[in-house]
């Protein structure tokens, strides 16, 4: 069966009753190598073709599907058709095979420009390595009416497929050959999966993945530029590439009405799907869409990066406390009274300022949370409620392993705060963040805690990762006799790492308690490396992922948040040796912050560094690549 973009249930919502045939047909009768996508916008320059099929072995084809009866096409050519409206008037329509080609001749344009899709040698020299082709699928004419009507003498009839091909009874074998006849040539060879990652990368932006982070939501918005004007003079094309996986992409263009849940581990693009439905209900809603995390760093990239896009009119970033300090300032709700901390008691403040009517329901068309495993029950309920239920679009992102609030997951049922999330679900296993080493370290050193669990679609399990990352180096641990030495070590690395090309702000130390923050800032300082030491609300919400400085971060700051190179220093100072759990969850959070290279270090020789010394003793030597 044919993988589909978005989801075929998603698409057929949007299909005319012709285009859901065809779609049924194409679901049936290809193989799974085969993959569609329905009316998604080619290069960045809002070409829609109806579909657009990509085939290992077979190419690209592109199709328009058209619902004509026979009695209402009046005349047509090679490039316009006469049609007769419901109202009885006549319209002027484009020949459809015309529009096909035009599409086809744009894509192949896009294409040819990229070396490593064009063929450098023999008779096709110079154009791309596969086929490709165009055609119409008229899904009310039959082919007997097609000739009767003289349309096979304005369009070929090879590039056609008519109301018979699309019938049940049709074998699969002839309905792929009434497809692929509309090509004008084949290839022996299959393109490899390096180069259909090539081919989506550049017909769709949006799936680009970049790997600097200087663009959460997909491809970088001046590269979409770029290829919508055609001009890829100023478009660089790297040499490798990196695009969301089938799965991420369905995900991203399926997520419709109502309630859903992604249930990803680490590193396995929960946040960048989050970023993509962000863009695609910016352009679709009107009022606001409320983005909210448990992390005041990540709040200030997720803002970060809602201005790159020029969408921060529209989507607003909060962490969840400074969310309801702005709730209760803006509706002039009161605090409760007594002795709990303020956190806890502007919670309960706008529950009570909805609960009395000071403070509405449905103010956002949409709400997204990121790190849902953090947040409570009642804050849950609170956030659902704020949803408009006419959109009723809540998307609720969540890794129990990285619960650092929790060990035994939420506590409660997701339905029982309002979530529907039966029949919702979908778990993310791959995790892409991550060189395999760096995964393999870390699931290594935690899986005591992190044990796989079954359950329901009510409840969320906690998933074991699965890497889909590329080889590189082995995590490294180095143990000192001072602390001192410890951060000359850190700031010598970072001087050498950047002298050899490296950006500082791909470069973040991570670290359990806020003293061996303050120590590794003065290294730094007298070394002369530009930092952000994030220790307090303010200091967090200035944590920008494109100043060129290195972040310094504790392990709860560096949730949600990925990095070229991590140092993990300090490592058994400030622990809570009674709660050993949490602290080997913290750990393992800040280790997979990494996504190329990864340094442990300590001066407290203990448990830790023991566990991590054996975990490194234990790694295959690998070359890095």
């Amino acid at each position: 069966m044919a993988i589909f973009f978005p989801t075929l249930p998603t698409a057929i919502k949007h299909m005319q009753s012709g285009e859901k045939r065809f779609a049924q047909r194409l679901h049936e009768q290809l193989e799974d190598d085969y993959l569609c996508w329905f009316d998604v916008g080619v290069g960045g320059k809002n070409l829609h073709p109806d579909f657009t099929l990509l085939h290992p072995g077979r190419g690209i084809l592109v199709l328009e599907v058209k619902d004509w009866k026979p009695d209402t096409v009046r005349e047509g050519d090679k490039t316009r058709f006469t049609l007769l409206t419901a109202s009885g008037g006549l319209k002027t329509v484009a020949n459809p095979l015309e529009q096909a080609r035009q599409y086809a001749h744009q894509i192949v344009t896009l294409l040819s420009k990229d070396p490593q899709l064009v063929c450098h040698s023999g008779r096709h020299q110079g154009n791309l390595a596969f086929p490709w082709g165009y055609g119409v699928v008229f899904t009310r004419i039959t082919r007997a009416q097609l000739e009767s009507m003289g349309i096979h003498q304005v369009i070929d009839p090879r590039l056609i497929l008519c109301k018979d091909d699309l019938l049940p009874s049709v074998d699969a074998e002839d309905f792929q050959t009434g497809l692929w006849n509309m090509f004008n040539y084949q290839f022996g060879h299959k393109l490899s999966q390096p180069q259909i990652d090539r081919i989506r990368w550049h017909l769709w932006p949006e799936v680009r993945v970049n790997p600097n982070q200087s663009d959460l939501f997909g491809g970088n918005p001046l590269d979409a530029n770029a290829a919508a004007s055609g001009d890829q003079a100023e478009l660089e094309i790297p040499d490798i590439i990196r695009v969301m996986d089938y799965q991420q992409e369905q995900l991203a263009r399926s997520l419709g009405e109502g309630h859903r849940i992604i249930h990803g581990v680490a590193g396995s693009g929960k946040t960048m799907i989050l970023g993509y439905r962000c863009l695609h209900l910016a352009r679709l809603l009107h009022k606001p869409i409320l983005v909210l995390c448990f992390n005041v760093t990540l709040a200030a990239k997720l803002r970060s990066y809602a201005r790159a896009n020029d969408v921060e009119h529209k989507v607003q970033v909060y962490h969840f406390h400074d969310w309801c300090a702005t709730q209760l300032k803006s509706y002039q709700a009161p605090l409760p009274a007594g002795n709990a901390p303020i956190w806890e008691k502007q919670v309960t403040g706008v529950i009570n300022g909805v609960e009395k009517g000071l403070i509405p329901r449905a103010q956002y068309d949409a709400v997204l949370i990121d790190e849902a495993h953090d947040f409570e029950a009642d804050w849950l309920k609170l956030i659902t409620g704020m949803v408009d239920p006419e959109t009723n679009a809540l998307l609720l992102l969540y890794d129990d392993a990285q619960s650092i609030y929790r060990r035994k997951g939420l506590g409660f049922s997701l339905s029982s705060v309002g979530i529907q999330a039966r029949g919702r679900t979908t778990v993310l296993k791959l995790n892409y963040r991550n060189t395999r080493q760096i995964l393999r370290f870390a699931y290594d050193f935690a899986q005591q805690y992190l044990q796989e669990q079954d359950t329901d679609d009510d409840h969320l399990p906690l998933i074991k990762p699965e890497s889909g990352g590329i080889n590189g180096a082995n995590p490294i641990v180095r143990e000192f006799k001072t602390a001192e030495d410890e951060a000359g070590f850190i700031a010598r690395c970072i001087q050498k790492w950047h002298k050899a090309g490296a950006n500082l702000q791909d470069i973040a130390i991570v670290y359990r308690t806020t003293k061996v923050g303050t120590r590794i800032a003065k290294a730094l300082g007298q070394a002369g490396i530009p930092y952000l030491l994030t220790h307090d609300r303010a200091s967090k919400a200035q944590y920008d992922p494109l100043a060129e400085r290195v972040s310094l971060l504790t392990m709860h700051s560096s949730k949600g948040l990925e990095f070229d190179r991590v140092i993990i220093a300090g490592v058994g100072e400030g622990c809570n040796q009674d709660d050993m759990a949490t602290e080997v969850r913290l750990l393992y959070i800040a280790m997979t912050r990494a996504m190329q290279n990864l340094l442990i270090t300590t001066a407290c020789p203990g448990y830790f560094s023991a566990q991590l010394s054996a975990v490194q003793d234990r790694l295959p030597v690998v070359s890095a690549g």
